[in-house]
């Protein structure tokens, strides 16, 4: 692992990582201090990769945490069924119940009766994270952060996917696991190979399509040059909705594509940027 600046403050001796010293270090760089955890999460020492590892988990939550995370969507007006709890009474929906409620000197069957309520959209994610590249102390910390905000965005709907040659389902859309599991399982990731960018929005077309989710997005984590063969074009025009954030100053690709596709686009800085760049695509 490459000695990266503060690593002997937050780990001054074999096996030790000084919290205290990290959080000293998060206060003055975080993207430095994540990058750090990142890279110490999968150190040659046991105890060290451990203590990361576990630290990484709840830091890397925390700093999506405090991005922009509420659930989003364009409001509807909808007629239901009565509860006690929300919505005006739709007496248009509602006029059999009163007339006969009328007609017998009673009060309306409430089961009978019928609201109008504003709605929101159920949404569901699905995030692709390249691992073409370098996974390691800030794209990995990117990446970690990044899932961790999809996480906290769409708890019940979500799924990560990371590609290179090839997509492997990280978690998959219709499986139960914990921020905390998927953020540890992102830090896992190696970095290698070719990219197969069409492939990869195959895979997502694929996860969310076990959603019934009203809006169906995936999220593209990538800098968009596709070395593998494949129409990418063609592979994104089966998806509901396509978001890409690609890494800033290295963004020409993704551009390009966005402007293909019709995707929504945003650039991140660094790991401390990851849950306002999700929120700039996703609002």
């Amino acid at each position: 692992m490459v000695r990266r600046p503060g690593f002997s403050e937050v780990s001054p001796e074999a096996g030790t990582l000084e919290e205290d010293a990290f959080d000293d270090l998060l206060d003055d760089d975080p993207d430095g201090a994540l990058a750090l955890l990142a890279d110490m999460s999968r150190a040659t020492d046991p105890r060290l990769r451990a203590l990361a590892r576990q630290l990484a988990a709840r830091v890397m939550v925390d700093v999506a945490r405090r991005g922009a995370t509420s659930r989003r969507g364009v409001g509807r007006i909808v007629t239901a069924p009565m509860r006690d709890d929300a919505g005006d009474v739709d007496v248009d929906a509602s006029l059999e119940a009163i007339v006969d409620a009328r007609a017998g000197g009673a009060a309306p069957n409430i089961e009978r009766l019928h609201t109008r309520r504003w709605a929101r959209p159920d949404t569901a994610l699905c995030l692709l994270v390249d691992r073409s590249g370098s996974m390691t102390g800030r794209p990995l910390a990117t990446g970690a952060v990044t899932a961790a905000a999809v996480a906290l965005r769409s708890p019940a709907d979500f799924s990560v996917v990371s590609f290179a040659r090839d997509a492997v389902v990280v978690k998959a859309q219709d499986l139960s696991r914990t921020v905390e599991v998927v953020v540890d399982a992102v830090l896992a990731l190696r970095g290698y190979g070719t990219t197969n960018l069409a492939g990869a929005l195959s895979a997502a077309g694929a996860q969310l399509a076990r959603s019934s989710a009203t809006r169906r997005i995936a999220v593209l984590l990538s800098d968009c040059r596709s070395t593998e063969p494949g129409d990418v074009v063609h592979a994104a025009s089966f998806l509901d909705e396509l978001v890409i954030v690609a890494p800033a100053g290295d963004d020409e690709a993704a551009v390009e594509l966005a402007a293909a596709t019709d995707a929504v686009m945003t650039t991140v800085t660094g790991p401390s940027d990851a849950a306002n760049a999700l929120a700039r695509v996703l609002s």
